[in-house]
């Protein structure tokens, strides 16, 4: 099913989210990769505040090249989200429940979505350029000496995604291997 999705994302507005939904996501999200999530989660276990409000967010996991003059932001496809995977479970335990990356997550992200209604979207790896069309704004917010994995606010127009795990833990991956085998055993 094809969704236009208004951010933030809410629990209410996860729950509703399918694996295989494709979704236009207008809205803000923020930036991180590993090294930002390292931060944020030793900031946590610290007892400091993020540099942005976690509740209801959507993270990002991009390091977009810089701007050309004239542009927003440079090309800014997603990163394999397995390296935020040690991370993931402790920002969704602070409010976090959007997700934006490509690759396989492991079981333990899943049961945290799961149990805090957190949505998986998949972004197309290569297509950088394309997903930087739909980028608005973009501002630094943290940790700039990161450079490409700096934290950024970012506010996007129909950010073409698609669920890939939902706060089910249905995941787009399995079933479509099912569904292929399936189809195999047939012919």
């Amino acid at each position: 099913m094809e969704k236009h999705i208004t951010l933030p994302l809410t629990e209410e507005l996860a729950k509703t989210l399918k694996a295989g939904d494709t979704v236009y996501l207008t809205g803000t999200i923020y930036t991180s990769r590993d090294a930002g999530h390292k931060r944020m989660c030793e900031a946590l276990a610290r007892n400091e505040k993020l540099p942005f409000d976690p509740t209801d967010a959507t993270i990002y996991y991009v390091g977009p090249t810089p701007a050309k003059p004239g542009q927003v932001i440079g090309s800014a496809g997603p990163t394999t989200s397995g390296r935020m995977d040690a991370y993931a479970p402790t920002m969704m335990s602070v409010g976090a429940r959007g997700m934006i990356g490509k690759g396989a997550r492991l079981p333990e992200v899943i049961d945290a979505m799961k149990k805090y209604s957190g949505v998986y979207f998949g972004a197309i790896g290569g297509a950088g350029a394309l997903i930087a069309k739909s980028i608005k704004k973009a501002e630094l917010i943290a940790y700039e000496d990161l450079g490409a994995e700096a934290l950024r606010k970012l506010y996007v127009e129909d950010m073409p995604l698609v669920v890939i795990i939902d706060s089910e833990g249905n995941n787009l991956y399995e079933e479509g291997k099912r569904a292929y085998l399936e189809t195999a055993k047939q012919n």
